[in-house]
């Protein structure tokens, strides 16, 4: 399935999209697409609903962020070994942890503010796990067992905030907006390889990022596992985890985004997204 959250911002109701791409309501089958919702059990519920006899979602209707009762948003750094390379950093032996505030989570085709002060916000396509089952010290053999899918999102960055502002990379990452996902959450049958999906990603039609989730350095069940032995993992927490070449950062001189700037990105079988940059009054 491809599960969205569809209205205005903070009164989302739960949905699905068809098999001729349209949205239809679930609104009378699952409260929201969080917590519960999120068991692979009760996927597999929703996935024997007849789509053709729920509810239509008029065409148009904004998308909001593809899940909703996030309690974390974890995020991989340096993930992809040539993306570290253009960073000038080294490929660490172990995943590199930090969080993104909740309060960062957009949806895919919301503008996007550049907080004040910015003067190097830049762009990251990244694979994002949602976690559909209590994790807690799982092996790699178990951890997608306990995964509900994946999502497509923009690891925006404020690379000022985040390098030269001394301490913890966290607060050049966190800005309202910086966290756009979506535009569905596609369940694990949709998606039966996760480290084998083209990303990309443009800024104002240049394609800026071209890359593969096979050349993740830790893969999606590796990360579900060794973040499970540090925390545990709930329903609805989100794991970014990393982003290939071609950010702004890496350009040499180095490209950010300025108000007005619109920048497309997607991944294979998880859908795109559009945001266009503004200023944050």
């Amino acid at each position: 399935m491809k599960l969205v959250r569809h209205g205005l911002a903070g009164q989302e109701k739960p949905g699905l999209i068809d098999a001729q791409g349209r949205i239809r309501d679930l609104s009378a089958h699952v409260p929201d697409i969080a917590g519960a919702a999120l068991d692979p059990a009760a996927l597999a519920d929703l996935s024997a609903l007849d789509a053709a006899v729920l509810p239509l979602v008029a065409e148009g209707t904004r998308l909001g962020p593809c899940v909703a009762g996030t309690g974390k948003f974890v995020c991989i750094g340096l993930n992809f070994s040539d993306h570290a390379a253009e960073s000038g950093m080294e490929v660490p032996p172990e995943p590199v942890v930090f969080m993104k505030a909740t309060s960062s989570i957009g949806g895919p085709n919301d503008d996007v503010p550049i907080p004040r002060g910015s003067s190097k916000t830049d762009w990251e396509v990244e694979l994002a796990i949602i976690i559909g089952r209590t994790a807690k010290y799982v092996t790699e053999a178990e951890a997608l067992d306990h995964v509900a899918g994946y999502c497509v999102c923009n690891d925006v960055s404020e690379r000022e905030f985040q390098l030269e502002r001394a301490g913890q990379w966290t607060k050049g990452k966190s800005c309202d907006g910086f966290g756009p996902i979506g535009p569905w959450l596609a369940t694990k049958d949709e998606i039966p390889d996760p480290q084998n999906l083209a990303m990309w990603l443009k800024v104002n039609g240049e394609t800026l990022q071209n890359g593969s989730t096979r050349t993740m350095v830790f893969g999606a069940a590796y990360l579900v596992s060794y973040l499970s032995q540090f925390m545990s993992l709930y329903p609805g927490d989100i794991i970014s985890t990393g982003t290939p070449p071609g950010v702004g950062l890496g350009f040499k001189p180095p490209r950010y985004l300025k108000a007005g700037d619109v920048v497309e990105l997607g991944i294979e079988g998880l859908g795109s997204q559009k945001q266009t940059f503004v200023p944050d009054l």
